[in-house]
């Protein structure tokens, strides 16, 4: 019988690709969108005026002047961190070592958890997408026709984007974890014929065999003549 995880198992991905192409590609698109946030932040450590907001009162200034440097030093380390692990999915699908992939294969799911919880909080506060809309810049585009369609259209919208998010992350999750899986019996096969042909391995009888064994009648006196 078929395991599910047997079913759903393949060694190819999008664009006709085998999954380690396609895991070193995510992998490396990854660090690229980190990379360009990391630089984004760096800048803005670097210049911390030209990215503040400038506050009316005065006394409120240097608490949120702190805020701001301790959110982008904390964006900065997760930034970091990001590259890190995406470096190592990328090293572990191109040198075939499986324990390398298991960091960004964890921040999949908890990524596709926290999408969850958007969706889930969509449908259970319906007015959340009125919040987030009115948050936006005044002059983003369509904002005010996007505002004046029906709460229950806006929900159904939201969803449906949502859910095609998922929907695409869901399939990332299933290429790296299919890649895990071909790197993990690559490595048993490679270990198992490295032990069935090399000549100076003795594999040893159990312990039962050595005892079903007859033994022996000893040889016969020498007589002398």
């Amino acid at each position: 019988m078929i395991s599910p995880w047997d079913r759903w198992y393949s060694t190819s991905c999008c664009l006709c690709c085998h999954v380690r192409t396609g895991t070193i590609i995510l992998g490396i698109w990854y660090m690229l969108i980190n990379a360009v946030v990391l630089l984004i932040l760096l800048t803005a450590l670097s210049d911390p005026d030209q990215y503040h907001y400038h506050l009316t009162r005065a006394e409120l200034a240097n608490s949120f002047h702190v805020m701001d440097d301790a959110n982008i030093c904390i964006a900065t380390a997760i930034s970091l961190l990001m590259i890190l692990i995406c470096g190592m999915a990328t090293y572990g699908a191109y040198k075939q070592h499986a324990a390398w992939i298991i960091p960004f294969f964890c921040y999949q799911i908890f990524d596709f958890a926290l999408n969850t919880l958007v969706a889930v909080s969509v449908v259970v506060y319906p007015n959340t997408i009125q919040d987030y809309l009115l948050q936006l810049p005044g002059n983003f585009p369509y904002k005010e026709e996007i505002m004046s369609t029906n709460n229950t259209c806006l929900v159904f919208m939201g969803l449906l984007f949502v859910g095609c998010i998922l929907a695409f992350k869901a399939y990332l999750i299933g290429c790296v974890w299919n890649c895990y899986r071909y790197v993990s019996r690559r490595g048993a096969t490679e270990v198992l014929l490295y032990v069935s042909t090399n000549d100076t391995t003795v594999l040893l009888p159990s312990y039962d065999e050595v005892a079903a064994i007859q033994p022996k009648e000893p040889p016969p006196q020498y007589v002398s003549r």
